[in-house]
């Protein structure tokens, strides 16, 4: 049984895409997700999809080991971030080298790093009159979005799109991949 812990910021369209993926896989247990939201709409997903949903602040991920105490508890096969904002700190990255993946909304290296997320992205996408963009799931290391990438897919942009249609896009392809890319990394079916 491999287990998987996901950690996300907002509302979790992504997290409940890859549990619905998982739901009938019996090699996959999805373990529990954490947010840096009180109120963040996962963990009404959460209470839905009847998953543990675990919230935790600032202090407990970047001053303490509260964080990676708790996931040490699950023992992750795989840490994935989905629609998760915070830079992860040293210490998870350490006890989990290689465990830990993230989606970021563009091609990386273009449009990465600080404060580029969402509609961020898209809006940046946008003005810079790009004729592609996509998404890239990778490793995530001590920077943002820096490691090692481990897919990237593409999809076309023309004028018309907005970046409300870019976006849209762009999550149709995350709700398609990210959860193949997970599965590939498990080596589950």
């Amino acid at each position: 049984m491999k287990n998987i812990v996901l950690f996300a910021s907002g509302s979790g369209s992504n997290v409940e895409n890859i549990v619905q993926y998982f739901h009938e896989n019996s090699e996959v247990n999805i373990s529990a997700v954490l947010t840096n939201k009180a109120q963040a709409k996962v963990l009404d997903r959460c209470n839905r999809l009847n998953i543990n949903g675990l919230y935790f602040n600032r202090n407990s991920f970047y001053k303490t080991d509260c964080v990676l105490n708790i996931l040490k508890t699950f023992k992750p096969d795989l840490i994935v971030l989905a629609g998760f904002l915070w830079k992860v700190p040293e210490n998870l990255i350490a006890n989990f080298p290689n465990k830990i993946v993230n989606i970021h909304p563009a091609l990386l290296p273009k449009y990465g790093g600080k404060g580029m997320y969402g509609d961020n992205v898209h809006k940046a996408v946008r003005a810079n009159n790009e004729t592609e963009t996509g998404i890239t799931i990778h490793y995530v290391n001590e920077n943002y979005d820096e490691g090692a990438i481990i897919r990237q897919v593409k999809t076309s942009v023309s004028e018309d799109d907005t970046p409300e249609t870019i976006a849209h896009k762009v999550h149709q392809m995350e709700y398609e991949y990210f959860p193949k890319v997970i599965a590939q990394i498990l080596e589950v079916e």
